[in-house]
């Protein structure tokens, strides 16, 4: 009964867009080793390329790239490019992906990836969206998302399902969508630079952690708060203010929970949560690494040797 169903799913797919916009070229999962001799190579797709564990150092047209666990990035077609494993083993999925041409017509061909991620945003009249490097690389939160998308991928080539070759597809635009996303995000924080604003969301952002930092917030927070990624924040803040965020953020806490120690009616418990702190466990770690003594000897000191 149910046998035809899949099948049918999928020409009704094909039906309605002509060919599928992403084609899925291979996936390899190699676990590299170190190697006293690195050739260069090319592809004639887009290679996304994600590091599951170890480090490596990639040269991708003479220009060197460091990628650690987490690190995706996407090298594009006809680019001289090698790998050098440095660590013991490099645990590496590599993703080799290419466009369908046009409705209706079956073939490939190789347009610039700003063309495909301004289509997958809705977007298809801008122009020189990304940077025009032979690599692209992945940022941010987005870098979770592309493995969680990667690894499915992996475990359906491996089984021996049903409309396989469709999940296959399916899944792998579904990459190519969270790649749009994590590639317009990186390029609206490009153009707030060019335009000057990215000292004005600084500044914002630090008013956020001032009005905040006893509730809990943290530097993730501070960043989305002013819709920009978590590195690029951070760099920003350093920048601007000579100070990371995090160290800043600690440095209020610190500041609020000295003055609510004076206080002999407030127990250090207390005076952690007030103070922002998620635990008082965290709240003595911290303390001590930024004063230099715990918080109940800084009591003693300031509190009339206050006990508890």
């Amino acid at each position: 009964m149910f046998e035809n169903v899949l099948p049918a799913i999928e020409e009704s797919i094909k039906n309605d867009t002509g060919v599928f916009p992403v084609v899925f070229e291979g996936l390899e999962h190699v676990m590299e080793k170190k190697a006293p001799n690195v050739k260069m190579s090319t592809h004639n797709t887009h290679e996304l390329f994600y590091m599951r564990n170890g480090r490596a150092e990639f040269n991708i047209d003479g220009k060197k790239v460091s990628v650690e666990k987490g690190s995706a990035l996407i090298i594009r077609p006809e680019t001289p490019h090698c790998f050098e494993v440095k660590s013991s083993v490099a645990d590496t999925l590599v993703l080799y992906f290419g466009f369908a041409k046009e409705k209706n017509v079956a073939g490939r061909y190789q347009p610039s990836l700003e063309s495909f991620f301004n289509f997958a945003e809705g977007d298809e009249s801008k122009e020189d969206a990304l940077s025009k490097d032979p690599y692209i690389v992945i940022s941010g939160s987005y870098k979770k998302e592309i493995s969680e998308v990667m690894e499915k991928i992996v475990n359906e080539r491996k089984g021996d399902y049903q409309s396989k070759e469709l999940m296959l597809q399916i899944l792998t635009l579904e990459l190519m969508l969270v790649l749009a996303r994590a590639l317009k995000r990186e390029w609206e924080e490009s153009l707030r630079v060019k335009n000057g604003k990215a000292q004005e969301l600084v500044f914002i952002a630090k008013e956020y952690i001032d009005s905040n930092y006893d509730r809990g917030i943290t530097v993730a927070s501070a960043a989305s708060y002013v819709y920009l990624s978590q590195g690029y924040f951070t760099r920003a803040f350093r920048d601007e203010f000579g100070i990371s965020p995090m160290s800043y953020l600690m440095k209020k806490r610190i500041e609020r929970a000295c003055e609510l120690l004076s206080d002999k009616q407030i127990k250090v418990a207390g005076v952690a949560s007030m103070a922002g702190f998620s635990s008082p466990q965290r709240f003595n770690v911290a303390f001590r690494k930024q004063m230099g003594i715990t918080p109940m000897e800084y009591r003693k000191q300031h509190a009339g040797g206050y006990e508890e």
